[in-house]
């Protein structure tokens, strides 16, 4: 558990630079007896702005939220000044409500709140023997789930890797990407020991999604540092290459069937081919130049499915073409889909900027929409940045902002003729 205190100290640590962000947001806030203290203690994690975005809450809700991040039990006190302060400032709001898409599929929720508070639990993966993985960015670990019994365990990682994601390989390794550190790390869960490759450039600082192809070579994205990168597990040698267009910030990535790796571009209105002997890379642009696509995924029939974040639609791309058609998500243009997966021909994604976060299913045959608040606990907080199928063809989802690895399953689905 995270004590009040360390939470104050993190505050106030030049490790954690989003509190310096957070504190040059904090003149929104409004005045209150516990304005300094909300100040202090959420700001350890997130910026203030991540409040007054909020959808707001009841004093019950504030209070389960707040339980699920920090753990105030030792400072009952300044506990309910917080809550006391939050309840009456940020009351439930309907600012970003989403657009509910009716249908005859009904899904159902298994949750597991992880054990650190605070760690921003994210990217679940199943392994082969039905374990769950997931990164835990915010508490520097690798957490493993027994959906069997409950039983979780983390592995702690090197100072400040910061884990944005994690991958399995052949041979029962959990690799992450040290995010804040410049490594693409393994974990080997028998020890508890780490394995950490640095990055060949300086200027290669951000490891950022990471995928295995049919080979067993990891691919992986660098979204700040604007690079792609490949490692040989076998002998460690890492090769960069950057992107052909400033600021494209490559985010998702994806193996097709012959072995290729694409990548989405969150900074630009692009996907990207890139040769795996190579690592020459190959631009396809989208339509609206507005674009910028999160994630994608490549469905058996080898077509492309991206989220277009920026302008809240769905969209699909035909690599053999390069034809681009999207739909408008149900939440409009503000949705920000951000999660993606194609999962027996059936699209699933997130809208992000949506408040409850709304799970959304996609049937390209008949070209219609479901969706479904996606719970946090009693409450809706989300936001779900990375899904991925289970060997069953369920879903694997998170809800950072509560410390949440979710399995969705599909039920009751209604065959198109």
């Amino acid at each position: 558990m995270v004590k009040l205190s360390i939470i104050l100290a993190l505050a106030m640590s030049p490790v954690f630079t989003v509190g310096v962000q957070a504190q040059e947001s904090a003149a929104g806030l409004p005045d209150g007896p516990a304005k300094g203290m909300v100040e202090g203690v959420c700001t350890g994690c997130h910026q203030t702005s991540e409040i007054l975005r909020s959808s707001g809450y009841t004093r019950a809700g504030w209070t389960e939220l707040a339980s699920t991040m920090v753990d105030l039990s030792a400072s009952p006190a300044e506990r309910e000044q917080i809550i006391e302060y939050l309840a009456t400032h940020f009351p439930p709001n309907a600012m970003r409500a989403p657009k509910a898409a009716p249908g005859d599929v009904q899904v159902t929720y298994k949750e597991w709140q992880v054990p650190t508070l605070g760690q921003r639990s994210r990217d679940p993966v199943e392994g082969p023997d039905g374990s769950l993985w997931w990164a835990g960015q915010w508490g520097n670990l690798i957490g493993q789930i027994n959906p069997a019994t409950g039983e979780m365990k983390e592995y702690p990682l090197p100072p400040n890797a910061m884990p944005h994601t994690v991958v399995l390989d052949g041979a029962g390794n959990v690799w992450y990407t040290g995010n804040k550190n410049g490594t693409v790390g393994k974990l080997d869960p028998k020890t508890g020991e780490v394995t950490a490759y640095r990055m060949p450039d300086p200027a290669a600082k951000d490891p950022h999604t990471a995928v295995f192809d049919q080979s067993g070579t990891l691919w992986f994205t660098l979204q700040s540092s604007n690079m792609v990168g490949r490692l040989n597990p076998a002998t460690g040698a890492i090769k960069l290459v950057t992107m052909k267009t400033p600021g494209a910030r490559p985010y998702g990535i994806k193996i097709d069937a012959q072995g290729v790796p694409w990548v989405a571009c969150n900074g630009s209105n692009c996907l990207v081919k890139v040769d795996p002997v190579s690592m020459e890379l190959t631009e396809y642009k989208l339509p609206d130049t507005a674009t910028t696509v999160r994630r994608l995924d490549i469905a058996r029939d080898g077509m492309f499915w991206y989220v277009n974040s920026s302008g809240g639609r769905l969209g699909r791309f035909d690599p053999r073409t390069g034809e681009a058609k999207e739909w408008l998500s149900p939440s409009g243009p503000k949705s920000h889909p951000y999660a993606i997966a194609v999962v027996d021909g059936i699209v699933w994604y997130n809208e992000s900027g949506m408040r409850p976060d709304m799970l959304v299913r996609f049937d390209p045959k008949t070209e219609s929409f479901q969706s479904w608040p996606i719970p946090s606990g009693g409450i809706h907080a989300g936001i779900v940045r990375h899904m991925r199928p289970t060997r069953e063809g369920k879903l694997l989802i998170h809800q950072s902002s509560t410390n949440r690895i979710l399995l969705v399953t599909p039920l009751n689905v209604v065959a198109t003729p």
